[in-house]
């Protein structure tokens, strides 16, 4: 951050196009330095993340015995120059997750919830699984804690649990939105499991449910002895579980607070069914979930915590949009297009020639990608790094499912929408410019929008309102005048098990490689000489 500005703000994965990819000692020197303007800059403040300690109301006086004045050279692990006098502090995990999502949030004052996974390690040796806190632009409190010791047997929080479920069904990192896709397909009541135990802060998890995740060959989804009505089942079950337990964490959060307002954060908090719950069912009356709420948000909090704490300014970045990647150049994306014999680039007058020509491509039936500006921070394509198609044919779902992401086929795609017109398609109670929320579609327009309604008639929509991206907005009003539907679906531009396209050689190499029809790349519109068949 340069004050109050976000240079840019990126995760490792796009950088090393390994999806996930933890960080480690060196990642300076390999991952950042070479492909990121300004890190060559002297640094006035720096902020690290660590995984000890929780937060505690004395922690702003503990964290700054740490600081450490007078750092001027080289920082011989990381490669960084630091400014005379320049100061560092390392905060923990919890910490840095609740500055970050409540100070960039619209709120005053908020209580905040820290939903992580496998936790972080406090100073008594035991795992830090959730945490709630009152904040306003001043202070923070400590409200609760559910503390893990190492040497416990079973999982035990609400993240902890979720990954447990995730690994149940679909092993590997990264796989939450899975279980969350397929539970609507599934009976939360015909396993007979019981409700996670909530008393206050501590979330237990009832012995039923490890024996029952231990039995891998019957709930292994694609294993040959699970059955697709077992793993939804189970999906089903977890989801409600973890739901439940969630509003009886929040209720419990606001009988503390009596605020209005709650902010949710961590990796938990990507569980759009559980968070459209809170906002419809929970004490509170706006709920603020960050487009980046897991460890990559934390990051973001460092540094305005720094900004806060060390540097004593004020922290004036509010959550308006996702785009915070670094911008590329018009030179590198000419550069990525130069010399491709086998695609057809086309160069419109201006913008509203070139979504005139991406509507032409996606009212035929075909699909698009869209590259444009400085990419999502958060893990979801927000309209930057995006393929958009016909939502109103049911076919494209499956075909984009099965051709371009080559996943699952009972996995659902987001529909995106002019804000000032959601309502009369969805029943929402606020915007949702992020993605966070699933949301009931309106039963007089679901015929008109198969392809973004899942199975139990919701949706995780995305909101554009007047101020947000100009050309979403263009595309979106033109494609109601041509069909009288003023929604497209969206998904995450990039292939299987893989992170968002970053670069524009990227977004070219994705673009061959995917059966995609046509490739906006602002200013240019590039297709193929061979074109892909079409969605049946």
């Amino acid at each position: 951050m340069h004050g109050s500005h976000v240079q840019w703000a990126i995760q490792k994965e796009r950088l090393t196009r390994h999806k996930h990819h933890p960080g480690e000692p060196g990642d300076m020197d390999a991952s950042y330095l070479p492909h990121l303007s300004g890190l060559e800059r002297p640094l006035d403040v720096l902020v690290e993340c660590h995984a000890s300690g929780g937060v505690a109301n004395e922690l702003a006086s503990e964290v700054a015995n740490e600081v450490a004045n007078e750092v001027e050279g080289r920082d011989g692990d990381r490669a960084l120059v630091f400014a005379r006098g320049a100061r560092r502090a390392r905060i923990p995990q919890h910490l840095a997750h609740v500055v970050g999502a409540f100070h960039p949030s619209p709120f005053r004052e908020a209580a905040v919830m820290v939903v992580g996974g496998q936790g972080s390690l406090a100073a008594d040796g035991r795992r830090e699984v959730a945490s709630c806190h009152r904040i306003d632009r001043e202070r923070i409190a400590c409200i609760g804690q559910q503390l893990r010791g190492d040497g416990d047997r079973h999982a035990a929080g609400l993240g902890m649990f979720y990954a447990s479920l995730t690994q149940a069904l679909f092993p590997g990192q990264g796989n939450e939105g899975k279980v969350a896709d397929l539970a609507p397909y599934g009976d939360p009541h015909a396993l007979g499991l019981p409700p996670l135990g909530v008393d206050g802060m501590q979330v237990a998890i009832p012995h039923a449910w490890p024996v029952l995740l231990d039995d891998a060959e019957r709930f292994r989804f694609g294993s040959p002895k699970a059955s697709f009505t077992d793993c939804a089942n189970l999906a089903a079950a977890g989801q409600r579980a973890f739901e439940e337990a969630l509003l009886a964490l929040a209720r419990w959060l606001h009988g503390r607070t009596g605020l209005d307002d709650l902010c949710l954060t961590g990796g938990a908090a990507l569980n759009g069914a559980a968070n459209a719950r809170l906002l419809r069912e929970s004490p509170f009356r706006r709920v603020f979930v960050p487009p980046a709420p897991g460890a990559a948000g934390a990051a973001l909090g460092c540094a305005i915590y720094g900004l806060l704490e060390l540097a004593s300014r004020s922290a004036d970045f509010r959550w308006t949009h996702d785009y915070l990647g670094p911008a590329p150049q018009l030179a590198d994306i000419e550069a990525a297009l130069d010399g491709a014999s086998d695609l057809i680039v086309e160069h419109p007058r201006g913008r509203d020639a070139l979504c005139a020509r991406m509507l032409d491509l996606l009212c035929s039936g075909r699909v698009v990608g869209l590259y444009q500006g400085r990419s999502e921070f958060g893990p979801r394509g927000l309209g930057h790094r995006s393929i958009l198609a016909d939502p109103r044919r049911e076919r494209m779902r499956d075909w984009i499912n099965v051709r371009v992401k080559e996943r699952e086929w009972f996995r659902p795609f987001a529909p995106m929408v002019a804000e000032e017109r959601a309502s009369q398609y969805f029943d929402l109670q606020a915007p949702s410019p992020f993605m966070q929320f699933s949301v009931t579609v309106r039963s007089s327009v679901m015929p008109l929008l198969a392809a973004v309604t899942h199975v139990d008639g919701s949706a995780r929509l995305q909101t554009v309102g007047p101020s947000d991206d100009p050309v979403l907005r263009a595309l979106l009003a033109g494609f109601e005048v041509r069909t009288g539907v003023p929604v497209l679906l969206n998904t995450s531009l990039c292939g299987k098990q893989e992170p968002l396209v970053e670069t524009p050689q990227e977004a070219v190499a994705a673009f061959r490689r995917l059966p995609l029809h046509g490739l906006a790349m602002p200013p240019y519109l590039v297709m193929k000489r061979h074109e892909p068949g079409l969605p049946a």
